[in-house]
């Protein structure tokens, strides 16, 4: 890492197939020789895979881009989700430790319990209403607990045009249906994948050194807020149908509990790092003038 000036960064990506790594794998390309992996090239609930691969590489930038995003599923599969979630950023970050490198880490709004109703801080008190946020939670305790020099991005509502996420949802409802009831009492923010992926690699751009001297916990997120009745509102736009119907929480239940407020203070990372992400309406409207990229072909 801290070699000649010109020397290429070896870098592993992890959730190349994802939403996040798909577009953060261009992004880092530009800054180094990038490993991009999935589940089937490395399956991060597998720790010896997670060992070996790290001393094979011995990468000098680790992104983590993977992780178990099922809320509700995981309130029935907790081992699987905190195998993703929390034990494999651990193992990630003690390698990344043993080899010098830099850890890269996504982490959730979820980790808080919504209650409050100004945005959070990253010192705020945590206390995650589900196994999801629990096991993100945890995640990022252990980065923290390795020593490991990383930098830990929570954000949240991430959305694109590929994979599974509420805006691709509401435009095959919308399709279908011609009402849609939504919940209008939890706010956020949604961020588009690739504005995360930008910022991501804006910071890494301005040199790993500098990166490593700024390690820890930052929130990063777009500005503003919306519900995500408002959400889908701006998915569904001006069309007479369908209607786009608000509604409680309780009115529509699920087997995880989310926080009803989970709006994040970007002020350190802004301070940090000297730029702010746009408004979401604002990266919204980008994503619905972008095309869809195709699925990548060079993850292995």
């Amino acid at each position: 890492m801290t070699g000649a000036a010109r020397q290429r960064e070896r870098i592993l990506l992890t959730g190349a197939n994802g939403q996040l790594g798909h577009e953060l794998a261009p992004v880092l390309a530009a800054l180094g020789d990038v490993v991009a992996t999935d589940r089937a090239s490395l399956d991060l609930g597998d720790a010896d895979a997670i060992v070996r691969r790290m001393r094979d590489l011995r990468p000098t930038l680790v992104v983590n881009a993977a992780a178990y995003t099922a809320v509700d599923l995981a309130e029935k599969e907790r081992d699987a989700a905190f195998a993703i979630n929390a034990r494999a950023p651990q193992l990630l970050a003690e390698e990344a430790k043993r080899c010098g490198a830099l850890l890269v880490h996504y982490s959730t709004d979820y980790v808080f319990d919504g209650t409050a109703r100004t945005p959070y801080r990253e010192e705020a008190p945590t206390a995650p209403l589900s196994i999801y946020g629990a096991s993100k939670l945890e995640g990022e305790r252990a980065i923290a607990a390795s020593g490991a020099k990383a930098l830990v991005f929570r954000t949240s509502w991430v959305y694109g045009l590929r994979g599974r996420n509420f805006l691709l949802t509401i435009r095959r409802l919308a399709a279908e249906r011609t009402e849609l009831r939504v919940v209008a009492d939890q706010t956020g923010v949604p961020n588009w994948c690739r504005t995360l992926a930008g910022a991501t690699g804006r910071v890494l751009g301005q040199g790993l050194v500098a990166a490593v001297e700024r390690s820890g916990l930052y929130h990063l997120s777009c500005t503003g807020d919306t519900t995500w009745h408002g959400f889908a509102q701006a998915i569904v736009g001006d069309a007479p149908l369908p209607r786009v119907v608000a509604i409680d929480t309780s009115d529509y239940p699920t087997p995880a509990r989310r926080p009803a407020y989970g709006v994040l203070d970007t002020a350190r990372f802004v301070h940090t790092f000297g730029f702010a992400l746009p408004h979401w309406r604002d990266a919204f409207d980008e994503c619905m003038a972008s095309a869809a990229d195709p699925v990548r072909d060079d993850v292995g």
